[in-house]
């Protein structure tokens, strides 16, 4: 496929504007580390923002940065480290996932609105997104909300964008709030008999005072175990851990972990690597109620699990085939599921989201007839 590299926002208009004057489709991608995930584009040209690099403004004291869309997520974490700070929503680095050999740009995490164990307490990334410069299908260029944490800037299309796999609009530029690094982060892991009795644990941790910022649960084998993560100040976190483990104490055989090993852990959980998918097998995520975790689990027996989010997300792994697609989706009925890894010939041929019902799919329609007037934008990628 013949790549389009623009350098700046004015090469990524002029060419969105001539894919729109030839009804040319355009593959939208940052580096294209996520193009296993959905449906395939079909199209004869890419346009990637990877050369679309550099931090535009960071204001450490207002808690504020913005940068071009294709600057490396990790270029952007090394910089607010150097400052104490971090990225609220621990966007997940897929590259072993997928298969890829560099990690995730700005743009691309934004427009997919991946974000990592920290989401249960703190938000998805569109949470924190406070501007963002794009063009649309038609290569007009256009912004949203600002650099402030308050703004009423227009309508809110930074939501819009978020999590449209680059079908509505190019993402040239983006802004959005951090947070102060924390001083301490500890790792309590409860031994479980099952999947129901580990909803029990996230589900008294997360209700707890004490400030739980990641609930998971691994399997490995016929071992089950819990996780709780609290991060803040060593002292408050050294106060809470010893609470939240006496409080817990009568749920399962409780035990903290090393700083180093929960730091592996949670980062294990973030990038979907503890689920130990295979690169032959695909792979699923399930959005359900944490209720409805423990039967989703059993009618998914055979398949590799891990759950995050308290119990409200599901990663699947199994074989890449239209019956285990359909056991799944099975499965994902009392919430929703994303086929996130597949060969192309499997994302083809089954839907890779739920289908909307009728009054929601007329308004994106209207939405998508806005922003992408051609259709040239990610034809496809979300549904046909």
């Amino acid at each position: 496929m013949n790549t389009l590299l623009p350098t700046d926002e004015a090469g990524v208009v002029a060419a969105i504007t001539a894919a729109h004057a030839a009804r040319e489709p355009l593959a939208i991608e940052g580096r294209g580390t996520k193009r296993a995930m959905l449906r395939p584009v079909q199209a004869a040209r890419s346009l990637s923002t990877r050369l679309l690099t550099g931090i535009t403004l960071y204001k450490p004291s207002e808690l504020v940065i913005s940068a071009r869309a294709g600057t490396p997520i990790a270029e952007i974490e090394a910089a607010l480290a150097e400052k104490g700070q971090q990225i609220i929503a621990e966007p997940p680095d897929f590259r072993a996932l997928f298969g890829a050999t560099e990690g995730p740009s700005l743009g691309g995490i934004t427009a997919s609105n991946l974000s990592g164990p920290r989401r249960i307490t703190w938000g998805a990334m569109r949470d924190h997104v406070l501007g963002i410069r794009a063009v649309r299908g038609d290569g007009e260029v256009f912004r949203s909300g600002g650099r402030v944490l308050k703004n009423v800037t227009g309508l809110d299309l930074c939501k819009l964008l978020c999590g449209s796999h680059g079908t509505l609009g190019v993402l040239t530029e983006i802004t959005f709030k951090v947070l102060p690094q924390p001083e301490e982060s500890a790792t309590l892991a409860v031994d479980v008999a099952d999947i129901a009795a580990g909803i029990r644990v996230l589900s008294a941790g997360l209700g707890s005072p004490y400030g739980v910022s990641g609930a998971a649960i691994l399997l490995q084998g016929s071992a089950i175990t819990a996780l709780l993560r609290l991060e803040d100040f060593t002292e408050s976190v050294a106060y809470r851990m010893a609470r939240l483990r006496e409080d817990l104490a009568p749920l399962g055989a409780a035990r903290q972990l090393d700083a180093e090993q929960g730091l592996a852990t949670w980062r294990a959980v973030r990038d979907a690597t503890a689920l130990g998918a295979t690169p032959d097998e695909a792979v699923w995520r399930l959005s359900l109620p944490p209720s409805a975790a423990p039967s989703a689990c059993a009618a998914l027996a055979g398949f590799r699990l891990m759950l995050d989010w308290g119990g409200g997300l599901i990663w699947v792994a199994g074989p890449a085939t239209e019956a285990a697609h359909a056991t799944v989706m099975a499965a994902a009925q009392a919430g929703s599921f994303t086929l996130f890894r597949a060969p192309d010939g499997l994302r083809s041929a089954v839907p890779v989201v739920p289908a909307e019902p009728a009054p929601l799919a007329a308004i994106a329609a209207r939405v998508k007839a806005v922003m992408d007037p051609e259709g040239i934008l990610n034809p496809g990628r979300i549904r046909l």
